[in-house]
């Protein structure tokens, strides 16, 4: 008895249905998706600074909006009418503006000059130190200036530079009058970038002993091994090993070249320093906060970014072509 024939369009009696067809993604996509399922844990840390970012640098950014529009205490928070250009007409006509303009360009070199390669410098230094007790009590004293605080630092800086404080003391002493450091606009800059300098050092210094620690020892074997002394060892192989570590850090140096330091000048000067002490930040807390010209501020301050953008991105673009090393 033969049994009825089966076309291929009708299923067999009892068999599973086939299933669906898979949407197909692009590969970047499923990919993404996979890693996301993979490891969500560590996904879900990004979130909280992901939410710091965002509430506190990029929506800020919005009210940029009032360096274009005349803004009054009280009102809408995005400013009350439309006035084009003309706050920054205002502070590039204004003379106390390109003053503390080039106070922030002396400052901002000043301190890139100094601040950089001194960590470097301790850091090689470092390494050289074969016994263990005294680089660690080197490197315990030059790292404890980091965690104090900016007034601490101010406060310290202050004590040690009154007409009474422990330097006069000294230069008396020695026969001289006393001098009057911190009302002199002269002994400004030397006075922040030294504060600068000695705080600063030993947390530069960590990074780069920790970029020496991954050189391979093979290198200096090597070196050796052709006659190199330390010096050659240094220039040769230390120095290129950590090369992608000085650009980074000099990269993020240079973007901020235009903030200096605004809490520790703010401490340290006064208006007989003003002539050298007053920079781009502390004219924006004077010109927005005590004077309540806001949009006038804002303007600055939209302008100091977009220098400081520039500042970054060409630096990055420079050392990419240059040395082949850069952060994006």
């Amino acid at each position: 008895m033969s049994s009825p024939t089966m076309t291929g369009s009708q299923p067999r009696t009892g068999a599973p249905p086939d299933p669906p067809p898979d949407r197909k993604l692009p590969s970047g996509r499923r990919s993404w998706r996979r890693s996301l399922r993979r490891d969500w844990q560590l996904y879900s840390l990004a979130v909280l600074p992901i939410l710091f970012f965002l509430v506190f640098r990029y929506l800020p950014m919005i009210g940029n909006v009032i360096a274009f529009r005349r803004f009054q205490p009280g009102g809408s928070i995005l400013g009350e009418e439309w006035v084009g250009l003309r706050y920054v007409r205002m502070f590039l006509s204004d003379p106390s503006f390109w003053q503390v303009f080039g106070n922030t360009l002396r400052m901002g070199l000043l301190t890139l000059l100094f601040c950089f390669p001194v960590p470097i410098v301790l850091a090689l230094l470092l390494n050289e130190v074969r016994r263990t007790a005294l680089k660690r009590f080197v490197q315990s004293i030059s790292y404890l200036p980091h965690f104090l605080s900016i007034v601490i630092v101010a406060g310290i800086t202050v004590q040690m530079l009154a007409s009474d404080g422990p330097i006069n003391h000294i230069l008396t002493t020695f026969g001289h009058d006393p001098v009057r450091f911190i009302q002199e606009p002269g002994w400004f800059r030397t006075i922040y970038v030294g504060s600068e300098v000695w705080q600063t050092a030993g947390w530069g210094t960590i990074l780069y002993l920790a970029a020496l620690s991954t050189i391979d020892e093979d290198l200096y074997e090597a070196a050796r091994i052709d006659g190199a002394n330390r010096w050659q060892q240094t220039w040769h192989v230390t120095l290129p090993g950590i090369r992608p570590t000085m650009i980074t850090l000099l990269i993020l140096n240079i973007g901020t070249f235009m903030v200096v330091g605004f809490e520790k000048i703010l401490l340290l000067y006064n208006p007989l320093t003003y002539p050298t002490a007053d920079v781009v930040s502390t004219y924006l807390y004077r010109t927005g906060v005590e004077s309540n010209s806001f949009s006038y501020a804002a303007a600055i301050g939209l302008f100091e970014a977009i220098i400081g953008l520039v500042l970054i991105t060409s630096a990055n673009r420079l050392s990419r072509k240059t040395v082949g090393t850069s952060l994006w």
